[in-house]
């Protein structure tokens, strides 16, 4: 707390903190205001009919956006559609030159590739909005248990004296529109705020949720249940901080060099390999690729899948099935090891680290420290992926445990946990930083 007050006392600083909070507030706003054409009252209704029953990757999409989506507010996309952009850029550098060139380019080149980020995520915005827009009027956005025919339940009313396909087009602008402010408001978060603009936004979000499933736990299972839940949460982020902290550190040793009359090089540095090198991202794919199954069906005639649809919904669509919890716990081993190798690579550190005279005691520089490197992060991506299963996978288990479908939304174990703990702790060491510049006495030691 004395370090807290430091950082409040401290001008700068304090702006910086202030502005941030008045851009989240600003982003929360705008995650309440209904778009045009969408009936808030109507929207209300179907919530309430469904109690927040959704399967499938709207769960995460709906996480993220604080709620927004299903209440297809102005800011419903949230920022999914910049995680998305970035993941696909990010896994384009590996297979397009220009985008490999580009990011070894520097600062320069980086900006480029923001700029390319930008317009992909209005795109895939337009496209977003117009699937959601879509869900919304057939009602399966609410499991289809909203029938859209009658007045009383049409999020997207029809008699308003404007046609349908106006009012379509201007929801969809609307929503595109949300996300390009969002977008925006996290990148001034970046450079005016505190901590990394976008994450900050997911964060709140997603804490957005919390006191309300809190109170739903309550009402529905019991106080014990629920302190017996908190409990739960708190053992479960104490595990999650300990594991994004563990890093297995690759010493490396630069040697010295005459260039002129200066002595260069000579220093001690090491090569940190986190545990947990891929974050959240498999997490992702993981519960995307669970989705196609379902979103395959929408597109063809149920009466003729009938047999396969009841398949999917017992195994890949019940969050309490046995079988979908082992596939999703592989398919979240397999997306690590996959995001890993094509993020991290060995060959490349070890040609950096030859080129300016460094080398790992004991390994001959060129391929025999790319040999070690890449022996070292096969051994330890195990944990790290047998870790981000089990995170991921214990909401589920709270489903059964609490005997209750309506919990589909649970925002207390998994990738909620995994993204707030890894915000929390950058952003406290972004605030640490630059305390430390001011020899103030920080938060962590």
């Amino acid at each position: 707390m004395s370090a807290f007050s430091s950082a409040l006392r401290t001008p700068d600083l304090r702006k910086k903190l202030l502005f941030t909070v008045a851009i989240v507030a600003i982003y929360r706003l705008g995650a309440t205001l209904p778009s045009p054409g969408v009936s808030y009252a109507n929207v209300q209704a179907c919530l309430k009919l469904t109690e927040s029953d959704t399967n499938g990757v709207l769960n995460l999409l709906n996480l993220f956006s604080g709620g927004a989506l299903l209440q297809l507010s102005i800011f419903a996309l949230g920022i999914m559609p910049y995680i998305t952009a970035s993941i696909i850029l990010q896994l384009l550098t590996v297979v397009i030159p220009r985008l490999e060139q580009l990011r070894k380019e520097g600062q320069s080149g980086q900006a480029k590739i923001t700029q390319y980020t930008r317009y992909l995520t209005l795109g895939l915005a337009v496209l977003q909005a117009s699937a959601f827009v879509a869900l919304a009027r057939t009602g399966q956005l609410f499991n289809n248990m909203c029938d859209q025919d009658d007045p009383a339940y049409q999020i997207i009313p029809e008699n308003t004296g404007i046609p349908m396909w106006l009012t379509l087009t201007i929801l969809v602008m609307t929503m595109t529109a949300g996300t390009g402010v969002v977008m925006w408001l996290g990148e001034l978060i970046t450079d005016r705020g505190v901590g990394n603009g976008m994450s900050v936004l997911i964060f709140t979000s997603i804490a957005a949720r919390l006191p309300g499933e809190g109170w739903s736990i309550k009402e529905s299972s019991g106080t014990g249940k629920f302190f017996l839940v908190i409990g739960l949460v708190l053992v479960i982020i104490a595990l999650v901080v300990f594991i994004e902290q563990a890093q297995r550190r690759i010493p490396v040793q630069y040697a010295k060099r005459m260039i002129g009359r200066r002595m260069y090089g000579g220093t001690s540095t090491y090569i940190p390999l986190k545990v947990n090198q891929a974050g959240v991202v498999p997490v992702i794919f993981a519960s995307s690729l669970l989705y196609l199954p379902q979103l395959y069906l929408q597109f063809f005639d149920q009466n003729n899948l009938a047999d396969y649809q009841v398949w999917i919904q017992r195994y890949l669509a019940d969050a309490t099935s046995p079988f979908y919890i082992g596939v999703y716990f592989l398919l979240i081993i397999f997306f690590t090891y996959f995001y890993v190798s094509i993020t991290f690579n060995p060959t490349e550190v070890a040609e950096n680290m030859k080129k300016y005279g460094g080398f790992v005691p004991g390994i001959r520089p060129g391929k025999p420290t790319a040999d070690y490197l890449d022996f070292i992060l096969s051994r330890i991506t195990l944990p790290g992926a047998l870790y981000l299963g089990l995170i991921s996978v214990l909401p589920n288990f709270f489903f059964i445990w609490l005997n209750q479908q309506q919990y589909q939304n649970f925002p207390f174990g998994g990738t909620a946990v995994l993204i707030m703990v890894g915000v929390g702790l950058e952003t406290v060491k972004q605030i640490e930083s630059q305390l430390m510049q001011r020899n103030y006495e920080g938060f962590l030691r």
